[in-house]
């Protein structure tokens, strides 16, 4: 790859997993440490086919003292740089944006923080429970916060391996995870929660018994659901002043041809998401001067 555009770093694929066709992450290690607060975006670029320089923002999943940059990356079909991105292997490098942006961050004026998103939409939830918990585990002096994070998607492959890192944090007396599906036919071993993500966000936060002025709440994912966790959100007492949001869109662009776009083979055949699935929160974060894709 050439030598990356102003502003941007090269980054080496330190590893890459394959949670689907169409879902993967991808451990980043730049050239030079990037800073940046937990919920933040990093943007990644490539050249295209004709050579032109495509954009796009992935929320970070890792916490700023991790040494890789971690994403959870959707594919779509139509994108410009997710079928770039696609093509990557170990070792195979991509261009990251040095300066690391985004308001998407804990509310410090609340200790309580209820978490609602779907599929890659968990990305700054994640930065932020590990942010904590590297805290607490060093000894520093880390606020009361409490967290309640709601996980869904249509089928259970699309929570990748987060379930399982969230059911180990969540023996920590501070944070409560639910992983919920809305086609748990797709999985008959699915022994989590059933339904949308608004669907069982009100009975955990029932649960709880959180007084709706200590609560912040959050949602981050498909633009639907983060309408109606909102409503549920004021309903349950939450101001509106304290209701942070992350959209997460699909795209219509032109795709390259598939025979240009190297498949994500490996050892073992890929899981694939059953036809039907709903839209959901995906690869892109809306940022205004990027197109999506």
């Amino acid at each position: 790859m050439d030598a990356p555009p102003r502003g941007y770093l090269a980054a080496r694929v330190e590893r890459r997993l394959d949670v689907a066709d169409d879902l993967a992450v991808f451990w980043l290690r730049p050239d030079a440490p990037l800073a940046f607060q937990p919920g933040q975006y990093v943007t990644l670029a490539a050249p295209d086919e004709q050579g032109r320089v495509v954009k796009r923002a992935y929320s970070v999943v890792s916490a700023p003292h991790e040494p890789l940059v971690e994403l959870v990356v959707e594919h779509v079909e139509a994108g410009a740089l997710t079928p770039l991105l696609w093509r990557l292997r170990e070792g195979d490098a991509v261009w990251i944006r040095q300066r690391v942006a985004g308001h998407f961050l804990l509310d410090a004026e609340r200790t309580r923080h209820v978490m609602a998103c779907t599929v890659t939409g968990i990305a700054p939830f994640l930065s932020m429970i590990r942010a904590h918990a590297a805290a607490a585990d060093a000894g520093e002096a880390v606020p009361d916060h409490r967290f309640l994070v709601v996980h869904g998607a249509s089928h259970a492959v699309e929570h990748g391996p987060y379930r399982a890192e969230l059911a180990a944090l969540a023996e920590r007396e501070w944070l409560a995870a639910v992983s919920t599906v809305s086609r748990p036919w797709t999985a008959p071993d699915w022994t989590g929660e059933v339904g949308r993500v608004e669907d069982v966000l009100r009975k955990h936060l029932d649960g709880l018994g959180w007084i709706g002025a200590d609560v912040a709440g959050y949602a981050c994912g498909h633009p639907d659901m983060i309408a109606t966790v909102k409503g549920v959100l004021k309903r349950a007492g939450v101001d509106a002043t304290h209701l942070h949001e992350e959209k997460y869109f699909t795209t219509g662009e032109a795709a390259p041809a598939s025979s240009e776009i190297v498949a994500p083979s490996a050892t073992r055949p890929l899981p694939k998401r059953p036809p039907g699935r709903s839209p959901g929160g995906v690869v892109l974060k809306a940022v205004p001067r990027f197109p999506k894709g």
